[in-house]
């Protein structure tokens, strides 16, 4: 399957450095990694969208899924300088193909934190939480062959964090209970680390600690990506150099989950 591609407008801007970087994801679950994004790069200008409409995407068929994102990509590139895909699904089915499509422009998805999380011990257990379309993908399983010598992983899907996360039940007796049933077979034999492969995750990290009574740690790569676009920005000549603080645009495919945008991105 072709994806469409859309006119590169801003590319002909002569000052794209003003232009601002687009962030997307699914649903709330990005806004943590963009208030990591804006915390290193005060000066940036950010368009947040969130595709709350067709979340959960870790429940899509991989080609469905490739082609939604493929045609919100399209929007935001219209405008942007650069894209973040801030959603661990978004990049593992689609990122390889923007670049390709996009050869020009910084494009930077999620990388799960399991490097980071290896430095807990001498080859530790590492659960894997993401959704179940990620554990699926060919990236994730290259990430943990690439380490599987240093460290034993236990992928898990977890199906319904992410709709319980968009409802607002963050924290929760329904979270609680979900988690409860989702991490008792690891009750008697806690992993060394956490490995939060959904950017929705984090925000039930609270109660993802209290299963193991706040005994293990959790890893997720918001501040990874953070420093990729830094990264990728400077690379290309890209910083946006004005002196006031840069601005913050929230948009949704459903006009409904904005408020919790901003509640949560306000935090």
């Amino acid at each position: 399957m072709k994806e469409p591609l859309p006119p590169r407008d801003v590319q002909q801007s002569k000052d794209l450095k003003n232009a601002p970087v687009a962030v997307f994801d699914s649903g709330v679950g990005g806004i943590s990694v963009l208030r990591e994004m804006k915390r290193l790069l005060p000066h940036e200008d950010f368009i947040y969208f969130g595709d709350a409409r067709n979340t959960p995407y870790g429940e899509k068929e991989s080609v469905a899924l490739r082609a939604l994102i493929f045609g919100h990509a399209a929007s935001l590139l219209a405008r942007a300088k650069a894209l973040v895909l801030a959603c661990n699904t978004a990049t593992a089915v689609a990122v390889k193909a923007l670049r390709a499509a996009y050869p020009n422009v910084p494009i930077i998805g999620m990388e799960p934190a399991v490097k980071p999380a290896l430095a807990v011990g001498n080859h530790p257990r590492i659960l894997i939480l993401a959704t179940e379309t990620t554990l699926r993908e060919k990236k994730l399983k290259a990430l943990l062959a690439r380490y599987n010598s240093h460290a034993t992983f236990l992928p898990l899907a977890a199906p319904e964090l992410v709709r319980l996360i968009e409802a607002g039940k963050t924290d929760s007796p329904d979270l609680d209970a979900y988690l409860a049933a989702l991490l008792a077979p690891f009750s008697g034999n806690p992993p060394d680390a956490i490995v939060l492969g959904c950017t929705h995750f984090p925000l039930a990290a609270s109660a993802i600690s209290r299963v193991f009574s706040d005994t293990v740690p959790l890893f997720h790569g918001a501040e990874g990506t953070a420093k990729e676009l830094k990264r990728r920005l400077t690379s290309a000549n890209l910083l946006n150099e004005q002196i006031h603080l840069g601005t913050v645009t929230l948009t949704a495919s459903d006009s409904a989950a904005l408020p919790r945008y901003l509640s949560l991105f306000s935090k």
